[in-house]
């Protein structure tokens, strides 16, 4: 999908994507002081974005140069109140270079399109509390926090003990 107001194209990402994807994978974990984190490898993204069973979705926007821009990345999941799919954005972002040009609200909107498109009841994302510019644009398109959610995780060792019967 061309984007003319903001001289950027948006299409999904491809096989021959995958070391991009990762790279702006890398650049968005560090930008959030997280780049420790980051286990992903090509093959585990190569696998989950293309392979037999394939679990998510990326689109890759570029300058009208074709330099890469930024990234989103999503998946889909499913409401049981609502009784439809919904969208969830898992990682977006816009390289320094091209923030303040409108690229992440191109970016919600391509995805936003996506969902409709699916018959999505709802399009979900996290941020972190202190990224203010994302927090900004969030808003502006009329996103509301779930102030009373809060996001749980197990991962590691809790994981692996609650999958073996147990748990702590």
């Amino acid at each position: 999908m061309t984007t003319p107001d903001t001289g950027f194209d948006i299409v999904p990402a491809q096989p021959a994507d995958v070391p991009l994807v990762l790279s702006l994978i890398m650049e968005l974990a560090e930008f959030e002081e997280l780049a420790h984190e980051v286990q992903a490898t090509p093959e585990r993204l190569h696998a989950a974005l293309f392979g037999d069973g394939a679990v998510a979705h990326a689109v890759i926007a570029r300058a009208t140069d074709g330099t890469p821009a930024g990234f989103a990345l999503y998946f889909f999941n499913f409401s049981t109140f609502v009784g439809k799919p919904g969208l969830y954005l898992e990682d977006l972002y816009v390289r320094p270079a091209y923030r303040t040009r409108g690229l992440g609200r191109r970016l919600l909107a391509h995805l936003a399109k996506v969902a409709v498109d699916r018959d999505c009841g709802r399009m979900e994302w996290s941020v972190l509390n202190w990224n203010e510019m994302a927090l900004r644009v969030y808003r502006a398109i009329g996103a509301q926090p779930l102030d009373e959610w809060t996001v749980q995780r197990l991962t590691g060792e809790g994981l692996k003990a609650l999958a073996a019967g147990g748990g702590r």
